[in-house]
């Protein structure tokens, strides 16, 4: 019986690897879709890239990171003794003067390596940028697959534990948020634009981190009988919604901290003051 995957007899089987493997059907083009699949794929890229570019940019700058009482999520919590001094900040000098880099290099380890392993930016950066594969319904070109079993993406597996400390990472960030109701003078019962950017920005960190896979399972992935454990199968219900909308929110968040972060560079270089709504 024809089913139109098996190639006429005069047809070579195509050999090779990739979407011309032999365990392939045969057909001779890559892929047969006609709508601009591509778009998606390169729109991912574009918006990871320039993430990068502008995250490499503010780590390594080493400047313009605090501007009371604004701190930027790169740099928080500080780590080094060559950190600005921020008062009743996050300074927690526990790495020595001996540090000479950007402090944010210590701390930004943890917040990416959260999201290099997520399973949503997973799916996204291996389809907009190793094509593996670009799209529903269009083979990947490599000729071997090896998934995550192999380094470096075995360290996918430790995601996790990157979890853990995300969570920690996104406490700190809402005790500067907490810290963003002073003015400048460091009074508090004050309000400025900066922080309704910092409210808006570690609502959608929570949002993010807690509507994470690994947060699900950890809440009810292993009950056996959810009538037995009431309270933790409404929050496992409750970290589903929110995983449904895991995609919208690793995007959102990744927006508003680099906003976050971008405003208090320009408070902190000058190039804007800060409105003070009350």
């Amino acid at each position: 019986m024809a089913t139109g995957t098996e190639p006429p007899a005069t047809d070579p089987r195509p050999r090779g690897g990739g979407v011309h493997a032999p365990t392939r059907a045969a057909i001779r083009a890559p892929h047969l879709r006609t709508d601009r699949w591509w778009l998606a794929p390169a729109g991912t890229a574009a918006g990871l890239l320039a993430f990068v570019v502008y995250s490499t940019w503010r780590a390594f700058a080493n400047a313009d990171y605090y501007g009371a009482p604004y701190v930027s999520p790169f740099y928080s919590p500080c780590l080094a003794e060559n950190c600005a001094p921020m008062r009743s900040g996050p300074n927690w000098e526990i790495v020595g003067g001996w540090w000479g880099l950007s402090p944010a290099i210590l701390i930004l380890i943890f917040p990416l390596g959260f999201r290099l392993t997520c399973y949503y930016y997973r799916k996204a950066y291996y389809r907009g940028f190793w094509a593996s594969p670009p799209a529903c319904a269009v083979a990947e070109p490599h000729k071997k697959y090896t998934g995550e079993t192999r380094f470096p993406l075995v360290l996918q597996n430790v995601h996790r534990y990157f979890f853990y400390a995300a969570l920690v990472v996104a406490l700190i960030l809402t005790y500067d948020t907490v810290l963003a109701f002073r003015d400048e003078h460091y009074a508090w019962g004050h309000m400025g634009l900066g922080t309704l950017v910092f409210l808006a920005n570690i609502v959608l960190i929570w949002a993010y981190t807690l509507s994470c896979h690994s947060c699900r399972h950890i809440v009810g992935g292993k009950l056996k009988h959810f009538s037995r454990h009431p309270v933790r199968y409404r929050m496992w219900r409750w970290v589903g919604k929110l995983n449904a909308r895991h995609m919208q929110l690793a995007w959102a968040s990744l927006v508003s901290v680099a906003l976050a972060d971008f405003y208090v560079y320009l408070v902190a270089s000058g190039a804007f003051d800060d409105p003070r709504l009350f």
